[in-house]
């Protein structure tokens, strides 16, 4: 499922509904359980497995408590009193990296929603709108504790595979041009599968792109990929031959066209428009729709965009059509409709007439 398919359907999930996410390390699965409690307006707490024993999930004996009554109740972990007492999102992280007892603990608070128990007997229970969501690490570069058909059932199980969209679409804004027209212009980059290479391989994942883009910001490089730390830096994050790549791009990158050299420069920018090849017309391209998503065109910027696609084979301006109309922007649509709607309804027509 990719990413903005799950954002559609987890928050409208009935509250006790859990949600499992599976998926390797790196691509977001807690930043998405996060947009979930943001998304909800909800207090977002992050529990992670791996890190606790047993007593930090099902509590602790209270020995003073017992010595005054002789019953035996339990200290209950913070995190876990807080979703008992207000509507939270509470993440269950690395679940299956967790040590057997704190697993079983996380499993009885999936199916029953409770935990522990008062002077009663009675057991502590989760807020009825408080969301749980938890997430496995899943692959062969793993090891891991399997999880049974009984356990699966209980959970909305979402198998993650974010796409190189997905990923644009939230780093745009966050991360610096560079990376993200990187990433949008080499997509086999985005990440690269652990179990595919020797072990100990640095390899990139979405988590290390994001890394990276706060390191060089931070040592004030991102902007000067030919100083000595800015490799160095790069191939801690996401390996040698991203590396590679990427320090080429980024040292070129200021011979990048933007969106804005199309629509408010063109005559300045037509020659270099004229020269890119086909594979950089399609990055520009979606630099141009990524403007267009929420901005209105204005009929000067409109008709720069119709320039341009004369200089575009037909199969590339369907491509600019498609991907422009895939907005949703009508405004835009109904400008570019005017100029350019008579050469595409062409194009598509002399393609089906090739396809007979």
């Amino acid at each position: 499922m990719d990413i903005k398919t799950f954002q559609t359907v987890a928050g409208s999930l009935p509250p006790d509904i859990a949600i499992l996410l599976r998926g390797p390390t790196g691509i977001g699965k807690s930043m998405l359980a996060k947009g979930v409690a943001d998304n909800l307006t909800m207090p977002y707490i992050d529990v992670r497995g791996s890190t606790m024993q047993e007593g930090d999930v099902g509590g602790y004996p209270d020995m003073e408590g017992m010595k005054e009554n002789g019953i035996m109740t339990f200290c209950m972990p913070s995190w876990f009193v807080r979703a008992c007492n207000e509507p939270v999102v509470l993440m269950l992280d690395e679940v299956n990296r967790s040590l057997p007892g704190v697993m079983q603990s996380f499993f009885q608070l999936v199916l029953d929603r409770e935990l522990g128990n008062d002077a009663n007997g009675v057991p502590y229970r989760l807020h009825p709108e408080t969301r749980v969501i938890a997430a496995i690490n899943c692959g062969n570069e793993y090891t891991v504790e399997e999880m049974d058909p009984a356990l699966l059932r209980r959970f909305w199980v979402v198998d993650l595979e974010p796409t190189k969209d997905d990923f644009i679409e939230w780093a745009s804004g966050r991360l610096d041009p560079i990376i993200v027209d990187f990433i949008r212009q080499h997509p086999e980059h985005l990440r690269v599968d652990p179990s595919s290479v020797e072990v100990g391989t640095v390899t990139p994942n979405p988590a290390s792109w994001h890394r990276l883009d706060t390191s060089l910001k931070h040592a004030e490089l991102i902007e000067t990929p030919e100083a000595g730390g800015f490799y160095a830096i790069c191939t801690g994050f996401v390996g040698t031959e991203a590396s590679i790549q990427f320090v080429d791009f980024a040292r070129n990158y200021s011979r990048q066209v933007t969106a804005e050299d199309v629509l408010d420069n063109f005559d300045e920018f037509k020659d270099k428009l004229e020269d890119m090849t086909t594979d950089r017309v399609n990055a520009l391209i979606n630099k141009v729709a990524e403007w267009t998503k929420d901005n209105e065109l204005t009929l000067k910027q409109a008709k720069n965009i119709k320039s341009w696609s004369n200089m575009m084979g037909d199969e590339v301006v369907v491509y600019l059509w498609n991907t422009i109309s895939s907005t949703q922007n009508l405004p835009n649509i109904q400008k570019l409709h005017k100029l350019i709607g008579s050469r595409i309804v062409k194009a598509v027509q002399t393609s089906r007439n090739m396809d007979k």
